[in-house]
């Protein structure tokens, strides 16, 4: 909020005041907090895990809230929570009618909150949610001796030193590539934001549609793709071990998926649109990169394509990025494993005495792994299914609630119907927007971090 607030002072407009009051509010409560429980037991079990994970991105949009509510930009709390939640959750689902009429300061805020939900999402997959057995990360975690803080926290803090390296790598260099391209340097520096995180608010109403540039959309395309890879190959690569990351299993059908889906759209664009090979080829690519990685930007509306090609975007909203990126989504991951295991199911039943594992980069996946998977898919269609009724007694249209759930459950941002592209949340009703933002909250924390709070057993253990 203090950068917030030196933006606001380099702009000279009205939100400085409610940047330092909101600062003022968060260092006062949080030093009391701290002050107060300073000699309180600080061991860390499993329950108080969960509780701490899935509380933080509610008490971070409660009080990331503030600066849009005092100074008036999003004066109703609904909504100003609401845009909170899609920004920290790097959902980027908005209710924003007129973002360049917004001060400086205040569109610096909203992709800041992008940008740390984003690193705060890879420290939870890569280095805490895999100590409390969640996540689905646990192929690529080595040993980790367990939940006590003094056998954790060094490794947790070197871990998250060098993804904050990574990440903060990563956004410099998006940001002066965009910014040779033509954006001003405000500009570039939130769009590397939200574009590292996976986001996908932007500075312009019409977002990367504003800019006609073939270089500014390759740029965002590339680091849409290394936003959505995990970040621990991303570590190997600097490291100089290429081999490791060429090999790995989830890189390659991350990349398999693009291409086939891009191919498939660019195909259905040149037969059933007038825009040309490479404007089509564009298009293509950068809405089919900006689904799966859950960014959620926008080169062109895709609900003016031919219906086929929306419904194969649509599709896209169920894929997700890789494991441990800042993307969201159901991960290509468990895609991967879900194939796998129907596949060798069916080798099974032609052979019901051979021993048929599921392997995943050449290793086998245990049987509790695969469940977990299982268990993920079932839960994950089951709420999309049961949030997709519950929305239309909220708003009718049943078009637009599949969309509005799939995307805030698969932290996308624009859905189809009136939720598109083109479209925002404005026209939602508060209660539907509460709903929406728990379903962020959910799709966010990879469902079961969530959940296991709603079981009774959870509380009495």
């Amino acid at each position: 909020m203090i950068l917030a607030f030196i933006i606001s002072l380099i702009y000279s407009e009205y939100d400085q005041a409610a940047f330092l009051i909101s600062a003022g509010i968060n260092i006062t409560l949080g030093g009391l907090i701290v002050y107060l429980t300073r000699k309180v037991n600080k061991d860390i079990g499993r329950k108080e895990g969960y509780i701490i994970v899935s509380s933080v991105w509610i008490v971070f949009s409660f009080f990331g809230s503030l600066p849009y509510v005092i100074s008036g930009a999003i004066p109703n709390f609904t909504n100003a929570f609401f845009e909170t939640m899609s920004g920290f959750t790097t959902t980027g689902s908005s209710i924003l009618a007129d973002i360049e009429s917004l001060p400086h300061g205040i569109l610096f805020w909203r992709s800041i909150t992008q940008w740390l939900g984003g690193m705060g999402i890879i420290v939870l997959s890569l280095a805490i949610l895999p100590v409390f057995g969640i996540g689905g990360m646990q192929l690529y975690t080595a040993e980790v001796p367990g939940p006590t803080p003094d056998k954790i926290s060094p490794r947790i803090r070197q871990t998250a030193k060098t993804l904050w390296v990574i990440y903060l790598g990563f956004t410099v260099t998006e940001a002066l590539l965009l910014w040779v391209g033509g954006m001003s340097v405000f500009d570039a520096v939130c769009h590397s934001f939200t574009t590292m995180a996976t986001g996908g608010f932007s500075t312009k109403q019409a977002s990367i549609a504003h800019w006609s540039s073939p270089f500014i959309h390759y740029v965002i395309v590339v680091f849409m793709f290394f936003a959505g890879t995990n970040f621990t190959l991303s570590y190997l690569a600097i490291q100089g071990k290429f081999k490791r990351v060429f090999k790995d299993e989830e890189l390659k059908y991350y990349g398999f998926f693009i291409l086939v889906f891009t191919a498939i759209v660019f195909t259905g664009l040149l037969i059933t649109s007038q825009l040309g090979v490479e404007k089509s080829f564009r298009d293509a690519l950068f809405q089919v990169v900006s689904i799966i990685t859950t960014t959620g930007y926008a080169t062109a509306d895709y609900l003016t394509w031919a219906p086929i090609l929306t419904i194969i975007i649509f599709v896209l909203f169920f894929f997700g990025g890789s494991a441990g990126s800042t993307g969201g989504g159901m991960k290509i991951m468990r895609i991967v494993l879900l194939l796998k295991n129907s596949y060798y199911e069916l080798r099974r039943m032609v052979h019901p005495h051979a021993i048929i594992p599921v392997k995943f980069n050449n290793h086998s996946v245990d049987a509790k792994i695969v469940t977990n998977v299982l268990a993920f898919f079932m839960f994950y269609f089951a709420i999309f299914g049961a949030s997709t009724v519950i929305f239309t007694l909220i708003e009718p249209d049943m078009e637009s609630a599949m969309g509005a759930v799939a995307t805030s459950l698969g932290n996308i941002g624009p859905g189809i119907g009136n939720v598109g592209p083109a479209d925002n949340f404005l026209h939602i009703k508060p209660l539907g927007k509460w709903f929406l933002s728990f379903l962020m909250l959910l799709g966010r924390l990879e469902l079961f971090t969530v959940l296991v709070l709603f079981s009774p057993s959870f509380w009495k253990e």
